[in-house]
């Protein structure tokens, strides 16, 4: 079956960012001129994904604005003849079918995704975590869907991470398939590095079979009350194969540092201003050197 339908989690408080988080959604922080939740969108259509579910929280209106039609810029644009700007204010509109539903308790990923089920029904879907952004020319998602048609069974992106990084991610027990293609024999969330498994640890894209929903009800509240999707897909991986594809090229914009990689380096890579920023940063780095 196809899979056409992605849920994106975007109910998150972005603590880690205030004071820009206060009143705007970490989502829609932009990187260079695009929010980040733009970026993940683009990503889902570029893999031939057309409808799209928000699970969204308090405060996150904005979200819902910046995909939505807006008569009066448009107009504003049209009568200004800035027709460049107009063409790429309303295209943002026609991106996909994006739906919205609410997170109305914090208790945790696990829920949020639970909070998909009505809209998803019993067909295979994505789901996209915005703190993690992918390399445009990264087609990871296209992969992840093809392993997926191959097998028929979920699969989860995964990165090499030093093994002192092994309590910030649910750390994989791989078996190897084929290159790059493991399958998971357990996942734990945020274990201590010397409990950790391995050094595969999974990231923000998963292509899920219906069966997680089951999983996720079978799952009790972990730390902070929350119901952990780890440990949920740690079932699911007893009940059927679950595989993890390798692969490098992420971005994870909720923290700071690598925010600022992403901006500098997706920057690089765009033709309007890519070259004057190279030399900017060149330039930069020769005073530097001098100083």
């Amino acid at each position: 079956m196809k899979v056409q339908n992605a849920v994106i989690p975007v109910a998150g408080l972005g603590t880690r960012f205030l004071p820009a988080t206060k009143a705007t959604p970490k989502e829609m922080l932009p990187v260079v001129d695009t929010p980040a939740i733009q970026l993940v969108v683009e990503e889902a259509v570029r893999a031939g994904i057309t409808d799209i579910l928000m699970v969204t929280g308090r405060g996150k209106r904005s979200i819902e604005d910046h995909f939505d039609r807006s008569a009066e810029l448009e107009h504003f644009l049209e009568a200004k003849g800035k027709f460049d700007e107009l063409k790429q204010v309303r295209a943002i509109a026609e991106l996909a079918s994006i739906y919205y539903t609410r997170q109305r308790d914090p208790l945790g990923l696990g829920h949020a995704i639970a909070c998909a089920e009505t809209h998803v029904g019993d067909k295979p879907f994505v789901v996209m975590l915005p703190d993690d952004l992918v390399r445009p020319r990264t087609p990871l998602l296209d992969r992840m869907l093809k392993v997926h048609e191959r097998y028929g069974r979920s699969v989860l992106a995964a990165i090499e991470v030093g093994r002192d990084e092994a309590s910030l991610y649910g750390m994989i027990e791989p078996e190897p398939v084929e290159e790059d293609l493991v399958r998971i024999v357990s996942i734990i969330e945020k274990p201590a590095p010397e409990r950790s498994p391995s050094t595969l640890a999974a990231i923000g894209r998963y292509v899920f079979t219906p069966e997680i929903f089951d999983a996720l009800r079978k799952t009790p509240p972990g730390h902070g009350g929350e119901i952990q999707l780890t440990d949920a897909i740690n079932l699911l991986a007893q009940e059927q194969a679950v595989y993890a594809l390798t692969f490098e090229g992420r971005f994870d914009v909720g923290n700071k540092l690598d925010y600022l990689r992403a901006t500098v380096e997706l920057a690089l890579d765009r033709d309007d201003i890519g070259s004057q920023f190279k030399a900017y940063l060149a330039e930069l780095a020769r005073r530097e050197r001098l100083s």
